[in-house]
């Protein structure tokens, strides 16, 4: 089927074409299934489902699939208006505050960014609202993610 055969893009589908342009793809995010729900102006909206593989050894979402959410709600805020430039984290801060269960949302806000920085805030909810982790995160802009990312994996490759 041509492109122009094919029905229009959901807006969040066009969002996740847009941020993924230039040769920019995250296997791990497709992988745990996340679903951008909105993207503009300095913000971002992820939901994520869980599955059994995302939990702890107490049955709840690991702190690391969460951690992934909220870096990627960040760097998807960051990009929101300009998302030729990609985006690499340089820090981020995380608290916990509850057992995360279930469906999740990450809601990630651009509090600030400079022509190479991008300050920003994220905070993942469960189905009932309730706030259960939050991360700020400072990320670099790069001009050329797709020849940032040859350099990287050429400079990771062993000699």
């Amino acid at each position: 089927m041509a492109d122009s055969d094919a029905p229009p893009l959901s807006p969040e589908a066009a969002s996740w074409r847009l941020l993924a342009g230039n040769g920019v793809r995250i296997p791990f995010v497709d992988h745990l299934g996340f679903e951008l729900r909105s993207c503009g102006q300095g913000s971002s909206e992820i939901a994520f489902a869980p599955r059994a593989e995302h939990a702890n050894s107490l049955g709840v979402t690991h702190g690391g699939a969460l951690m992934t959410l909220l870096d990627v709600s960040m760097a998807t805020a960051a990009r929101s208006d300009t998302p030729a430039n990609g985006v690499v984290t340089i820090e981020m801060k995380t608290s916990f505050m509850q057992a995360a269960i279930g469906p999740l949302t990450a809601r990630g806000t651009l509090l600030h960014r400079t022509a190479t920085l991008a300050f920003t805030q994220s905070t993942v909810y469960d189905a009932k609202g309730r706030a259960c982790a939050t991360a700020m995160g400072t990320f670099k802009y790069l001009k050329d993610p797709a020849r940032s990312a040859t350099l990287l994996q050429r400079s990771a490759s062993p000699q």
